[in-house]
């Protein structure tokens, strides 16, 4: 049986190396295991709010279905005519963001026995409302800019620590998403 020192020694913040190797491996023996589909049913509530539904995820040959899904609700900001009651999607964009390098950071530091004492990651974004409003065609409605900061306090040189950060955004499906063009298609039921 396990020692808690053994048992410690498995997990580094917060994660399981041994089952993260485990899961590694297995996909590499079995590509088809990392095909993974994600579901989310959004339902308009009124005015500017509306709220997510994640109750499904389908990864490898497995279907999982939550007992009690995840209600993510959203708004806008009481000068954008909302009610101010949740974040709009532009910060929970960024929120998914920070969610993704995040866990990519912690992940791949894990792997590499780079113990993390603090992370926090910063973020601002600027969006022009001349795009959103149709004021304007030069002007994208999305962000123009977002500029991230990453406080990483942990064991690692400098030299690591940047060489994580830049890994982890390598890795990061959102900082993926984000920089990448990806098919999108939109269809009326």
């Amino acid at each position: 049986m396990d020692t808690i020192q053994e048992e410690k020694a498995k997990l580094v913040n917060g994660v399981d190396v041994q089952k993260l190797e485990a899961t590694v491996e297995a996909i590499n023996k079995n590509p088809d295991l990392a095909e993974f589909t994600f579901h989310a049913v959004n339902e308009w509530v009124g005015g500017a709010r509306n709220r997510t539904v994640i109750e499904r995820t389908v990864g490898g040959s497995e279907v999982m279905v939550r007992d009690e899904p995840f209600v993510v609700p959203s708004d806008q900001p009481s000068v954008l005519m909302g009610s101010d009651e949740a974040p709009n999607a532009v910060t929970m964009l960024m929120h998914a963001l920070a969610s993704s390098l995040s866990v990519s950071i912690v992940y791949h530091a894990a792997t590499r026995g780079i113990n993390i004492e603090k992370l926090s990651i910063s973020m601002e974004g600027d969006v022009d409302l001349h795009g959103f409003l149709g004021l304007s065609q030069e002007v994208r409605p999305g962000f123009q800019d977002v500029r991230v900061e990453v406080d990483l306090k942990s064991d690692a040189s400098r030299a690591q620590a940047e060489e994580l950060l830049r890994y982890a955004q390598k890795v990061s499906p959102v900082v993926d998403t984000l920089r990448n063009r990806i098919p999108l298609e939109i269809n009326l039921k």
